[in-house]
């Protein structure tokens, strides 16, 4: 009992916080490290990409669980509560986490982005060594430092994302029916580009569906309707997804009163703040904060 208590201490443990990618729900990032596990699931507004290089780490998704194994590839949208519960003591594993105004730049399938964002997971095993040089060459450049490198790194990623659509590839769901479907001719357009782009600058402020449509030059009823068929999902939704994953940052990196991190997460009132919360964590903010901080249930 004491050596499994004490393995359980030693292991590596992912704690959210306001530098990480909940805090900066809007930032791309790269990552290329052993994968520590999470003490209670978490959720941000890209698209995940992780590429196992090492050993397999175990992914519980709300409504699915799967395992990926050393030389599988796969991509959820990480909008979906979720959490690594577990991860081999060899494993290594790197990727990004991708915003949507980058995600849409891509020359996906339709059903793709409709199955993505409605909660499937994709996998695949076709991959080959030249992947774990370009993974880490993807890091060293995006944390260089240098923006003609990180550049690079996001357009070969994105190039790369792309390929493994070419190729043979699987999609993990235990209810493909819940996925929205999204017609081919609603694919994601300059337009959606803009409005995520809007979105991440000002998600913090007072905006709502009309002045994310003026962004874009639109109709608000027009955008609305474009945005919803293009991603599966609202203008509101994912703004407030954009202010929940701030929020969920703030209730574990500061002990500020949840009314406060409701207003600094952009929400205009407690109420709202609770119960957008409840819908993404299954609890509230205060319990989420405790279950957080007491190691939570994994």
């Amino acid at each position: 009992m004491d050596l499994a208590e004490s393995k359980i201490s030693e292991r590596a443990i992912y704690q959210p916080g306001a530098s990480s990618i909940e805090g900066a729900p809007t930032k791309l990032q790269f990552f290329h490290a052993h994968p520590p596990v999470m003490l209670m699931p978490h959720w941000h507004a890209q698209i995940e990409i992780n590429y196992v290089m090492r050993g397999s780490v175990h992914y519980r998704m709300g409504d699915h669980s799967f395992r990926i194994e050393a030389g599988q590839m796969c991509l959820f949208w990480g909008g979906q509560a979720h959490q690594m519960d577990e991860s081999s003591d060899d494993s290594f594993y790197a990727g990004a986490h991708l915003p949507l105004v980058h995600f849409f730049r891509m020359r996906l399938p339709a059903a793709v982005s409709s199955r993505l964002m409605g909660g499937a997971t994709m996998l695949t095993s076709v991959t080959d060594p030249s992947d774990d040089e370009n993974f880490a060459r993807w890091f060293r450049y995006a944390t260089s430092g240098d923006p003609f490198k990180a550049e690079n790194a996001v357009e070969e990623l994105l190039l790369r994302v792309e390929r493994m659509f070419l190729e043979p590839y699987t999609v993990i769901s235990p209810s493909p029916q819940e996925c929205k479907t999204i017609d081919a001719e609603s694919s994601p357009s300059l337009s959606v580009v803009r409005m995520c782009d809007f979105i991440a600058a000002n998600f913090l402020d007072d905006i709502d569906a009309t002045d994310i449509a003026r962004s874009a030059s639109l109709h608000p009823k027009y955008a609305m309707n474009l945005f919803r068929k293009s991603t599966g999902m609202t203008l509101i939704k994912y703004l407030t997804l954009l202010r929940l994953s701030r929020a969920q940052a703030m209730l574990i990196n500061n002990n500020d009163n949840i009314l406060h991190v409701a207003m600094e997460s952009g929400f205009g009132s407690v109420s709202a703040f609770n119960k957008a919360f409840r819908q993404v964590a299954g609890m509230s903010p205060s319990d989420f904060r405790r279950d957080m901080r007491s190691g939570g249930t994994a």
